[in-house]
């Protein structure tokens, strides 16, 4: 997922962006209000976690601020133990829940894992960007109105650059949601998958639809006809 961890706690903040990076999820952080509602109106995360006590707007205005907005984000409250009054006011304000600090950062993703499954973070059955359409149920693949014949790893690759169209998805990222496992950097799977993808998807080898970020990983653009990402 698309996470925003919206924290003034340097220490905090850092922690969890790289915990959950660790896990395939692709992180931003604000330390401040006005940082946060910028970015949530920009990109609409798949999940936000709000610190209340923060620079700027607090947690309680900008969570406001987005519903009204019509921002439908899962909103998880970081809190003290003692705000109890500001966690009912958040819950009225439309957060989906809290969790109170210190936190183990275990708890987190149980927190983050519970609130997904019980909001509209379902996977669609048709993901549709820019010339792909991918059907979940059915495991047909089109580019520009073709049919292309994928191989079920092939597929989750595709999956998962549509889901991050325009976003950097790192090989740790491909190889936690194709694989399975963590990316040790010694093998050249993900670059024989790419490069097979690459020839079912691509009109020309000089201007392909998938590219490779140095260093990162790999980015889909939605068309041939978009600047380089």
């Amino acid at each position: 997922m698309n996470i925003l961890i919206v924290d003034d706690d340097e220490k905090i903040r850092k922690s969890v962006l790289k915990g959950l990076g660790d896990l395939g999820h692709e992180c931003e952080g604000a330390a401040n209000g006005d940082r946060a509602v910028e970015t949530i109106l920009r990109q609409a995360p798949d999940l936000i976690l709000l610190d209340l006590m923060i620079p700027g707007k607090s947690g309680l205005e900008i969570l406001s601020e987005i519903r009204a907005q019509g921002v439908k984000s899962p909103v998880i409250i970081l809190t003290a133990m003692s705000a109890v009054q500001d966690r009912v006011e958040g819950l009225k304000l439309g957060a989906d829940d809290y969790l109170v600090k210190p936190f183990a950062f275990d708890e987190l993703v149980a927190r983050i894992e519970a609130v997904s499954r019980r909001t509209t973070l379902q996977p669609a059955m048709v993901l549709a960007v820019g010339a792909f359409t991918l059907d979940l149920s059915t495991h047909r693949a089109e580019v520009e109105g073709r049919k292309i014949d994928l191989s079920p790893t092939e597929f989750s690759v595709l999956e998962l650059l549509m889901r991050h169209e325009g976003r950097v998805v790192t090989r740790n990222m491909l190889c936690k949601h194709v694989w399975g496992f963590e990316w040790g950097g010694s093998t050249n799977a993900i670059e024989v998958q790419i490069n097979r993808l690459r020839r079912k998807v691509d009109r020309s080898e000089m201007e392909s639809l998938i590219k490779t970020i140095r260093g990162r990983g790999y980015a889909l653009r939605a068309s041939a006809d978009t600047e380089n990402v």
